[in-house]
Formats: C-alpha cells, sequence, structure tokens
C-alpha cells in the first residue's frame, strides 16, 4: 500500500460502496474502534468535509436543477470538492500522524463518472490524480451488496431533501457494484471487500479484523 518515508505519517482509510451499503455508518463505527485504541481519527466524507466542499455537495445532489447536470460538470465538481478536501482536512492531518477515515474519495469517482457515467477513464484518471496529487488511500474498504438491495435500502431512507444520486435507475446501481469489484480485484492489495449483507455487527467486527492487520 502506498506510503510515505516519513514514519510519523497517519493513514487514510477510504469507505466505498453503492448508496444503501452501509459506509457511512461503519466509517463512524470503526472511528470508535480505533479512538478505543487511543488512535487519534477524524472522520470526513465526500463530496464535503470543508466549507466548500459542503456547498458543492449541495449543488452536487440538493441543488435546484442538478437533475440537468451533465457527467462533465458531476466530474469536475467532484474534483473541485476532493482537491480542497485534501489541502484543507487530509493532508495536515497525516502529516499530524492522524488516521482519517474518508466516506467516498477518489475511487468513487473512477466508478461513478468513469463505469456508471461512461466518461473516458483517460480524463477522469488525469482529473483523480490532479485533485488529489500524491494522497493515495492506504486502505480502501467496499462494503459490497447487490444492487437491488442498495436500492430498495435508499427507497426507504427518510430525508427532507431530494437527493439526485439516490435516484438513479438499478441499471445504474448494478454498474456501480461491477465497478467497484473490478476495481478491488485489480488494486487488491489495497482494497478489501466486505460482504454488506451481513448484520452492521458483522460488517464492523470483518473491517476491523481486516485493518488491524494493516494499521495497528
Amino acid at each position: 500500500m502506498p506510503r510515505s518515508s516519513d514514519d510519523t505519517r497517519g493513514f487514510l482509510i477510504s469507505f466505498e460502496g453503492s448508496e444503501g451499503s452501509g459506509k457511512s455508518t461503519q466509517a463512524t463505527r470503526l472511528a470508535a474502534r480505533f479512538e478505543a485504541a487511543n488512535y487519534d481519527v477524524i472522520v470526513t466524507r465526500e463530496p464535503g468535509g470543508t466549507g466548500i466542499g459542503e456547498q458543492i455537495r449541495h449543488i452536487l445532489m440538493h441543488a435546484a436543477g442538478s437533475a440537468k447536470m451533465t457527467p462533465e460538470s458531476e466530474l469536475l465538481l467532484f474534483a473541485a470538492s476532493r482537491a480542497q478536501l485534501v489541502r484543507e482536512v487530509i493532508d495536515p492531518a497525516l502529516a499530524e500522524g492522524k488516521i482519517v477515515l474518508c466516506d467516498r474519495f477518489m475511487d468513487s469517482t473512477t466508478v461513478y463518472q468513469g463505469v456508471a457515467r461512461r466518461l473516458q477513464q483517460g480524463p477522469v484518471q488525469t482529473i483523480n490524480t490532479f485533485a488529489v496529487g500524491d494522497t493515495v488511500p492506504d486502505v480502501t474498504v467496499v462494503i459490497d451488496i447487490p444492487a437491488e438491495l442498495g436500492f430498495e435500502r435508499i427507497r426507504h431512507r427518510a430525508t427532507d431533501l431530494p437527493d439526485r444520486m439516490q435516484e438513479e435507475n438499478i441499471e445504474f446501481y448494478r454498474k456501480v457494484r461491477d465497478g467497484y469489484l473490478v476495481l478491488a480485484k485489480t488494486l487488491s492489495e489495497r482494497f478489501i471487500v466486505v460482504d454488506g449483507t451481513r448484520s452492521p455487527d458483522e460488517v464492523e467486527e470483518a473491517i476491523w479484523r481486516e485493518l488491524r492487520k494493516r494499521v495497528i
């Protein structure tokens, strides 16, 4: 996994998966695990995590007229939020030796915009790299669920705001799931794939067991 030559550098752990996979819940749970083990932990999210990023998040997901957003605009907005998050939050935390748990990161763009939106992989990779620089996750946890299960879960979420990303059809989510599984197989040294159909406690334990081998 990518590491700095400075042993005091922290760890960046990203959580990925389709909508409804439970990744946000698990990021919070794993933060508590690390804190109990006396690690200094930061939990953040994408898009968002900064003042600028949260405004971009609103545009991407909730703003009036966002349904007309093109895949290219979507890609660039995600990258803008990510670039701000890396430089304002993630890099300083890693320099201080902290563990950063990020609810989505660069692999979301590879899958959602590159695979599901069918944008050309070359430009997607270039923009991704420009946004993150040298900051790549040390470990990426993919919580894998069937597209049908994720689709059913998000249909029953209680929310005050419409979420454009949650209004995609089942075929979109199938592409997202397949994209993550292919990416995890290609980058197996960095990725952990966990069965998200199990109970939250079982998923948490499976993730923690793997992270202890790589981080603690």
